[in-house]
């Protein structure tokens, strides 16, 4: 049964969103930056993710639809978490990867009562110049409409060499079918990368925290997940786990992932 698209007005904007499962409980997934919408990917992510369909109904989401100039990340997350409040959702059991960890990280922190638990996936509460010139190079070949060049260097960035070299073929084709609205949706959303900074905020996180990366991170880096980990050390709900051999994308390539994922939320 294919999953249906939805979308929420807020009577500010728009976003699209789609859920699957059956469960009392909520889980949000926030994805990492993309230049095709999650939503076009919805039956593989509820594939993927059909080990929480009985305990969760689980939400996941796109940046809103009305984009402007700029789009910060801190933007990204006030917007989200009013798209929470349309649909009435709280208790929250909140996965962010990559920016969304940025954005999750944002609403747990400006609107605790939203958030009950609260996983951060290969993510930086701190982007700083050396993190950011990945993705500025990915900016700049969007720029310059370098379709195949832009999907061919997101994935090497993304993931181990030998999963890269598996689906090389299919990057490719997936980046010839590009649409400019898509490449100029992809600019801003990236640019509001830059500059993001909450590190100083996480002493503000009240809930259970479990930050989860990768010591081969070609994006963001290992630092990243362990800066995160440094400046919540003392806090005593706060977990973290780093894989090898997995890349930035680990929370696609890592089998047990998933089951990571449900052991924390369930406890």
């Amino acid at each position: 049964m294919s999953i249906p698209i939805e979308k929420v007005n807020t009577g500010n904007f728009t976003m699209k969103y789609f859920r699957f499962g059956t469960g009392e409980k909520v889980l949000v997934i926030l994805p990492g930056l993309s230049v095709k919408s999650v939503t076009e990917s919805a039956e593989s992510v509820a594939a993927e993710y059909s080990l929480m369909k009985n305990d969760f109904t689980v939400y996941v989401f796109d940046r809103r639809e009305e984009l402007p100039p700029f789009y910060s990340v801190s933007e990204m997350a006030e917007d989200t978490a009013e798209v929470f409040r349309a649909l009435g959702l709280s208790e929250i059991c909140l996965f962010g990867a990559s920016q969304g960890g940025m954005i999750a990280m944002e609403i747990a922190i400006e609107h605790p009562g939203l958030v009950h638990k609260l996983i951060l996936g290969s993510t930086s509460a701190d982007v700083r110049a050396e993190q950011y010139s990945v993705i500025e190079k990915w900016i700049a070949l969007a720029k310059k409409k370098d379709k195949t060049g832009l999907y061919l260097d997101f994935g090497e960035k993304l993931y181990p060499p030998e999963i890269f070299k598996q689906y090389r073929d299919a990057l490719i084709c997936f980046g010839q079918a590009l649409t400019d609205e898509e490449l100029e949706r992809f600019i801003i959303l990236a640019e509001g990368t830059k500059g993001f900074c909450a590190a100083d905020k996480l002493d503000g996180l009240q809930c259970p925290v479990l930050a989860i990366g990768s010591y081969d991170d070609a994006v963001l880096g290992a630092d990243s997940t362990l800066g995160i980990a440094q400046k919540l050390k003392n806090k005593t709900d706060f977990q973290i786990y780093m894989y090898n051999g997995y890349g930035h994308a680990a929370f696609d390539t890592a089998p047990d992932y998933r089951k990571r994922l449900l052991n924390f939320f369930m406890q």
